[in-house]
């Protein structure tokens, strides 16, 4: 048992295996995505830029796949990028502002404690709607797209922003050469509303196992551990992860979770068109595409150019799948993020 202070699940091992939890699984019918768009810092961050970090350019690249990776000045906050994705977006929607009734930002890494990021973008892009923020790691913009959906189907709210967006490069520590080569920061937007009875989830799986909660989390911020003067919390903000336990349970959960959502939906593998896998770890990728047999073709990726975008991640690889022309009205496009929590969502969206 968990004592006072500790995170569930701490027991030492570090490279133990968390168990497989079953997902809730649901279906989503009669709403769709109207329009994303999304937005990264202008700065790259390539894999030779991080060599007076003491970092092996040709080790990232083996291990993760990660050429480069995008990081924010410092005048730039996880609003800022959320709210220019979130233009891009409407800007290529042609729904006018007036007619946005909720905002739901994504992220782990928000402005502020509090007030939410989403009131922060809220207030920018001269809205009228609610706002909350959803955090689910790297899972959140699953969480979110899900969630936003449930209020489209409910009746009250017709024009629904989701956003994922984090800057990673803020709480990631660059002496953790495991862990910081691996994270950029970023954004991506979508705007949902009513669609065709056949458009929408025909499945979605969510899921959570918080006996795995060590294995990547943020010790020093909340109520637990607040920020104090303590000399000895230097560090322990920053996102500490164990890469190896993670890798493991990310390979074995995809696969669970796609197997989920293909049974509930009764769709085969073969009659997908896309799919847009969390842009975490090239080799966790492959490792997916690998044992589930899907055809490379049809699998898009980014994570070389921007690394792991957290929230950010699926949104962003769906804004330029669909400017590129990959993706059509009709098509079956399969969503699928993890990360801390430990959390989980896959979703079979008919566009």
């Amino acid at each position: 048992m968990s004592g006072p202070g500790d995170l569930p699940g701490q027991s030492g091992l570090k490279d133990r295996i968390v168990g497989l939890k079953p997902s809730r699984v649901g279906t989503l019918l009669g709403v769709q995505i109207l329009a994303v768009g999304s937005s990264v810092p202008a700065q790259s961050i390539r894999n030779e830029d991080l060599a007076t970090l003491g970092y092996d350019a040709q080790w990232i690249v083996q291990r993760t796949g990660i050429l480069e990776r995008r990081h924010a000045p410092p005048h730039v906050a996880t609003s800022d990028l959320a709210v220019e994705a979130a233009e891009r977006c409407l800007a290529k929607s042609g729904v006018r502002r007036e007619e946005i009734d909720l905002v739901i930002v994504g992220t782990y890494t928000p402005d502020y404690l509090l007030p939410s990021t989403a009131c922060l973008v809220q207030d920018r892009l001269g809205l009228t709607a609610p706002a909350m923020d959803l955090q689910a790691a790297c899972a959140s913009f699953v969480y979110a797209l899900v969630t936003g959906m449930h209020f489209v189907l409910g009746g009250c709210h017709r024009r629904v922003l989701v956003i994922g967006a984090d800057c990673n490069s803020r709480v990631v520590d660059p002496r953790d050469a495991q862990t910081f080569p691996l994270f950029g920061d970023g954004a991506g937007a979508v705007l949902l509303g009513p669609g065709d009875p056949d458009q929408g989830l025909l499945a979605y799986a969510l899921g959570a196992d918080g006996s795995g909660a060590d294995l990547l989390f943020r010790k020093v911020g909340g109520t637990r551990y607040p920020f104090g003067p303590d000399a000895s919390q230097n560090g322990s903000f920053y996102l500490k992860m164990e890469g190896r336990p993670v890798f493991k349970w990310a390979i074995r959960l995809q696969s669970q979770t796609i197997a989920e959502v293909l049974q509930a939906a009764k769709v085969k593998l073969e009659d997908i068109r896309l799919f847009i896998f969390h842009q975490a770890n090239m080799r966790i990728i492959q490792s997916a595409v690998d044992s589930l047999g899907i055809d490379p073709a049809r699998v898009f990726n980014n994570v070389d150019r921007y690394g792991n975008t957290s929230s950010a991640s699926i949104p962003l690889a769906l804004d330029e799948a669909v400017d590129e022309g990959r993706i059509r009205r009709g098509d079956l496009v399969l969503l699928s993020g993890f990360g801390a929590g430990l959390a989980w969502g896959t979703v079979l969206l008919r566009w």
